[in-house]
């Protein structure tokens, strides 16, 4: 356990006293450790708005005794930035943090080191979304355990690739009548055939049998309540549809921003040469969350982070009447 620093105190007291403010909706604490009681007083503004992050499911429940609002964090190390974008979506997919409101955040080096970042955000704040990956994701047609559990199996997608490899995919949730009628099967679908209580993304066995089916070519099409009804689905979207999609991305970026854009479904995009995780919203890029580990590649790989801008997986096309597919 780490020992806190004057630092790290003088740290802690100033951003109590700024989430006092009028103007600060939430303080958001990430990490296991208590804070100490002296600076963040029982009654205090500061302890109202406090909302901690954690990793362990017993901090958790020893957090929640203590009448604090908890958010679940995955346990693998990612750096401060994605932490805290995967707090706030975990907060905004709860409806703890909505549209407009500002969140005080304060972060270590890892889940049991006291605090030595402070960040400032403005939930959907449009500027945030384009500078820093911060946006508003998230629907009440989605739970929030569907959601936050789609994100983190795409994260640990990002990190881990496939056998040491870097694994590219794209995993749609969500409006799945809209998604089905919209796509088409590119191969086998290697789900079918079993009961829903097999296929439900929050089965450990089942979030295995995603990263292996990766590799296939499509997209994983997973319903609200969390069942995976399909793998290998090819996306058409309208070519008229009008959205936005970072410059120099390739096809399965495309489709992932023209389906979200088509239809109510949110999707998550795993980039193969830089294992960036885009999610993706009604046609925008509303979050990026960058994992540290995708860079312990194998010594060949020679990928430039230019040759994302030439991803053209086949998983794609618009509907343009009668025009082939683009390869």
């Amino acid at each position: 356990m780490d020992i806190i620093t004057p630092v790290q105190s003088e740290l802690l007291r100033a951003a109590a006293q700024i989430a006092a403010k009028k103007e600060v909706s939430h303080f958001l604490y990430i990490g296991d450790l208590p804070l100490p009681d002296d600076l963040v007083k029982a009654k205090s503004t500061a302890r109202r708005k406090l909302v901690q992050a954690v990793t362990s499911d017993a901090q958790r429940r020893v957090v929640e005794a203590m009448g604090v609002q908890t958010l679940a964090l995955p346990t693998y190390d990612i750096a401060r930035p994605e932490r805290f974008k995967i707090a706030l979506v975990s907060g905004i997919a709860k409806g703890l943090f909505k549209d407009g409101e500002v969140v005080l955040g304060i972060i270590g080096r890892g889940p049991t080191a006291y605090p030595d970042t402070l960040y400032v955000v403005t939930i959907g704040d449009e500027k945030d979304s384009v500078d820093t990956g911060f946006g508003v994701v998230g629907t009440d047609r989605i739970p929030s355990a569907i959601l936050e559990s789609v994100i983190d199996l795409a994260v640990d997608i990002a990190r881990d690739g496939w056998e040491g490899r870097p694994l590219g995919t794209l995993l749609v949730v969500g409006d799945t009548p809209s998604v089905m009628e919209k796509s088409r099967q590119l191969t086998l679908n290697p789900f079918q055939g079993y009961s829903e209580a097999e296929k439900n993304i929050l089965n450990p066995a089942v979030r295995d049998s995603i990263k292996n089916f990766a590799v296939l070519d499509g997209a994983f099409v997973i319903r609200e309540d969390g069942v995976v009804l399909a793998a290998g689905r090819y996306l058409k979207f309208d070519d008229e549809a009008e959205f936005e999609l970072p410059l120099g991305l390739g096809a399965r970026h495309m489709a992932a921003a023209g389906i979200s854009k088509d239809t109510d479904a949110i999707a998550i995009v795993v980039s193969e040469t830089s294992g960036i995780a885009r999610v993706f919203q009604g046609g925008t890029c509303a979050l990026e969350i960058h994992p540290e580990q995708r860079s312990r590649r194998a010594t060949d790989d020679s990928t430039s982070p230019a040759d994302e801008f030439a991803e053209e997986p086949t998983n794609v096309t618009r509907e343009e009447g009668g025009k082939k597919p683009r390869k």
